[in-house]
This record gives C-alpha cells, sequence and structure tokens, in this order.
C-alpha cells in the first residue's frame, strides 16, 4: 500500500512539473530586423552599422499591445573603451546573433508569460554604449565613432509606428541593467509617441543604478557617467525638468534623481544586492586593490561580518533613494528583492517558473502583471539577506569590467 502511495505522489509531481520541464526546453528563436532607413536619420551604431531590433507578432486578444524591451551591456565612457566595443556586439550589428531567444517577459508561451505572451514582443539592439542616450560623433582622422543611441531609439520607434505600434491599446516600455536606465530616459517620450488612449507604463529591470559611494568613499559611478555624458553628448537628452531643479544636471541620468519628473506608471524590479553595482559601484577593483573582497563577491556566503554590514548598507541606500516613490505614487509599482541577482524579467527562471523567486509568495511575472492590469497595488520590499530562499543567487565567476 505504501508503495502504491508513493508512486501515485510521483505521478502527480510529474503531471505538475512535466509542462514546465517540456517548455523549458522550447526555444522561441527571433529574427532580426535592419533599420534600412536609419543612416538617412543619423542613426546608425558605434562603428555606423545599422540599428536592429527583433519583432515577434502579438496575436488573438493581444494583437495590438506591444512590449519593447531595451537591450542592456554596460557602456563605454572613453575613446579606447567605445573603440574596442565598435567591435563587438555591444557596439555593432555586424557582431550580433541574428537570432535573439525571446523568454521570460518575451516568451509567447501562457504557461511561462501568462499576461503578455500574446502581445507584440519587441527586442531593440543595443549599439551605441550610452543607453541609447547619446548625439555625438569622434573623428580624428583617423578613427570614427558615431554616438547616435538618441536618433537609434527614435528610428526604430518611427519604423515600428506603420507596423502596428501606431495603434497600439496597451504598451510597456521595459528594459535590463542599461537598458533598464534607458527606459528611465525615454518613459515619458515614448508614452508622447503613442495615441492618447492608450495604456502605456515602464518598466526598469536592474537599471535603478545608485549614486553611491564606494568602499573608499569615492564616488565611482558618478565620475564613469560624467564622462559618460560629455563624451556622447547626452546632457541635451536629459529630462528638462529635473536639469532646471538640479545645480550638477548630468546627475539626472541616474533614474534616483530623474524619477520624480517621470509621469508615466513605473514599475521598479531591482535587487537590493544587485551583482553589478555590488561588484561596480560598491567594491569596484580600484577601490580594493589586494583582493580582501573577492571570495565575498563569487559567493556571499564567504563574506565576513563587515562586509555584510557595507551590503545591508547598499540596501538600505537602495530602499531609502526609492522611499518617496514607495511612499507616493500612486500609479508606480516595485519588486525589491534580496537576491544577488542583475536581470530577472527575462530569463524564465527568475521571471515565472516552479522555483521563481517571490515577495510574499507572489512571482516576478505575478507582480508586474497585477500592477500593469490594476489587480492589486504591488509595492513589494523583501526582508534583508540572508532570509529569502528563494533567491536564485547570479554571481558570476569572472568579474566584467564596467564597460
Amino acid at each position: 500500500m505504501k508503495i502504491h502511495v508513493q508512486i501515485v505522489l510521483c505521478l502527480l509531481l510529474f503531471l505538475v512539473l512535466a509542462p514546465w520541464s517540456i517548455y523549458s526546453d522550447e526555444r522561441l528563436l527571433v529574427n532580426m530586423t535592419l533599420v534600412r532607413n536609419a543612416t538617412a536619420r543619423g542613426a546608425v551604431c558605434l562603428d555606423g552599422s545599422l540599428p536592429a531590433y527583433h519583432l515577434h507578432r502579438g496575436f488573438g486578444a493581444g494583437a495590438n499591445n506591444w512590449i519593447l524591451q531595451f537591450e542592456g551591456g554596460g557602456w563605454c565612457n572613453d575613446i579606447s573603451s567605445c573603440l574596442e566595443r565598435a567591435q563587438t556586439r555591444r557596439g555593432s550589428t555586424r557582431y550580433m546573433n541574428k537570432l535573439e531567444v525571446f523568454s521570460g517577459i518575451l516568451s509567447n508561451n501562457a504557461s511561462f508569460n501568462p499576461d503578455f505572451y500574446n502581445w507584440n514582443r519587441v527586442k531593440l539592439r543595443y549599439c551605441d554604449g550610452a543607453s541609447f542616450s547619446g548625439d555625438s560623433k569622434f573623428y580624428n582622422g583617423t578613427s570614427l565613432l558615431y554616438f547616435r543611441g538618441q536618433k537609434i531609439w527614435e528610428a526604430i520607434i518611427h519604423d515600428l509606428l506603420p507596423k502596428g505600434l501606431s495603434s497600439a491599446r496597451k504598451a510597456l516600455l521595459s528594459g535590463c541593467s542599461a537598458g533598464g536606465l534607458a527606459t528611465f530616459l525615454h518613459c515619458d517620450n515614448f508614452t508622447k509617441m503613442l495615441p492618447s488612449n492608450a495604456s502605456v507604463k515602464c518598466l526598469s529591470d536592474a537599471g535603478f543604478f545608485l549614486d553611491e559611494r564606494d568602499i573608499s568613499l569615492n564616488y565611482t559611478m558618478r565620475s564613469f557617467y560624467h564622462d559618460l555624458i560629455a563624451l556622447q553628448g547626452i546632457e541635451k537628452n536629459l529630462n528638462p525638468n529635473c536639469t532646471t531643479s538640479i545645480n550638477d544636471t548630468k546627475l539626472c541620468f541616474f533614474p534616483q534623481y530623474a524619477l520624480k519628473y517621470i509621469t508615466t506608471p513605473y514599475f521598479i524590479l531591482n535587487s537590493a544586492y544587485d551583482v553589478y553595482q555590488f561588484h561596480h559601484s560598491l567594491v569596484p577593483p580600484s577601490a580594493d586593490l589586494h583582493g580582501h573582497w573577492n571570495r565575498c563577491k563569487l559567493n556571499p556566503e564567504a563574506c565576513n561580518a563587515t562586509q555584510i554590514n557595507v551590503l545591508q548598507g547598499l540596501r538600505h541606500d537602495m530602499i531609502s533613494a526609492l522611499y518617496s516613490f514607495y511612499r507616493n505614487s500612486g500609479r508606480g509599482g516595485m519588486f525589491i528583492n534580496s537576491c544577488f541577482a542583475h536581470c530577472q524579467s527575462e530569463s524564465q527562471d527568475t521571471w515565472f517558473a516552479v522555483d521563481s523567486p517571490r515577495i510574499h509568495n507572489k512571482t516576478i511575472a505575478e507582480a508586474i502583471g497585477d500592477w500593469y492590469f490594476g489587480r492589486n497595488i504591488t509595492k513589494e520590499i523583501d526582508c534583508p539577506y540572508p532570509c529569502d530562499k528563494t533567491c536564485h543567487n547570479l554571481i558570476p565567476a569572472q568579474q566584467v569590467s564596467l564597460r
């Protein structure tokens, strides 16, 4: 009898998990579309190649709804790093894969993306090195670089408008990492380009980069962004309401300063211990020359008590920077978990799966869906590390440079 009960339980478990296993082996590959008339607009990648996106058409009830997802991938803030970047997929469509995997929020499978699976889903490829915001050029007689992120953004939108975006009923502008930061820069502009009766909202995934002192008390990210803004001619494209209200106008590149001037409904998805910010803003290599943080960076369980306190300080600063938004934004949403992660909306295992990260037993996909469709108020803040046992801690084996 005991054996029979075990067999029945195993069968039930298989029936519950089997669909997830089957779908996880299926990959939706979407072709690249080059923006053919972009050159006439001056909208080109760092190396002068055409910008691109991947579009997978919606269907049924979602045929007139759109998600646009900015690709991420760091920045380049000086000529040498931009020249290097121009010879990679981060600076040229010539080196990009022509097929892109759509998963997570871009999936077309209702079992894995229940609220957005049948929408038109677009991934905007990232090739300018400045979060789709620059407008400048460098030429010294030998080397030529185009800093045309703002024009790339505009060219892609104008290419999509006659393909159905101009009649969108619902739209969501989202992005991951540097692409998440791009949503703060372009959210209200996106709203103005769509029909006045459309429901337009914005989502940043791992894009809430803090103006944070590192462990040596230097503003490493502030300095990096200042150089980026100066090099790529970004300042004129920053939120004018922000730049006229602050002494150091370049700070408006940081979401924490620009957010209160954005009028479109916003959702902020971020880890309080964002791996990228941990490794490059809080503890950049320049602040840890002797490698005292190396083991901690590779595994949070290896961090000593002092290091954990520093990391709790990062979480505190993240929540403090979002406090006004949390308290005062009636149409905003947030999901700030305590995972050592970076970008959680594009990966199926963190977006919506059996063992996805949760806050108050709600997945990221459920939280964002509830917010977008007004089913529930969604402002979730996780308890401090190490309390959350649902995390997928994405600690990379090798360190990645800021660029």
